[in-house]
């Protein structure tokens, strides 16, 4: 077996996660929180759409990660970012972490703005 070391430029992983926190670049980060090339934040839920917003131009994908199940999201929150050029992406916050690092680590254009669990 072949491996390769995972090289993320500038970008910022997503090392871990638990109960009401986030581990990114190894920082800790409480609560609901946005990474995004652009840096990391905290994200207000589901009624902070223009914090998400503002990333149009800047990513393709946005993962939004639910907290420990899987939900739908607003509607009008998935009408909007899909409207301003973003694809949505919904999972449960353990997966949409995983993905993202995945993607991240492809140098994709994505964001991750995520519930803990």
């Amino acid at each position: 077996m072949r491996l390769n070391e995972v090289s993320y430029s500038d970008a910022v992983p997503i090392d871990g996660y638990g109960p009401g926190f986030f581990r990114i670049g190894g920082e800790l980060q409480e609560g609901a929180m946005l990474v995004s090339a652009a840096g990391i934040g905290p994200w207000n839920g589901f009624d902070d759409r223009e914090t998400l917003l503002d990333l149009a131009g800047q990513i393709d994908v946005l993962f939004v990660g639910t907290g420990a199940e899987i939900s739908h999201i607003p509607q009008a929150l998935r009408r909007a970012l899909e409207d301003a050029g973003i694809g949505v992406e919904v999972m449960n916050s353990p997966a949409a972490c995983r993905t993202y690092n995945v993607l991240l680590s492809e140098g994709r254009r994505i964001a991750l703005a995520a519930l803990p669990i």
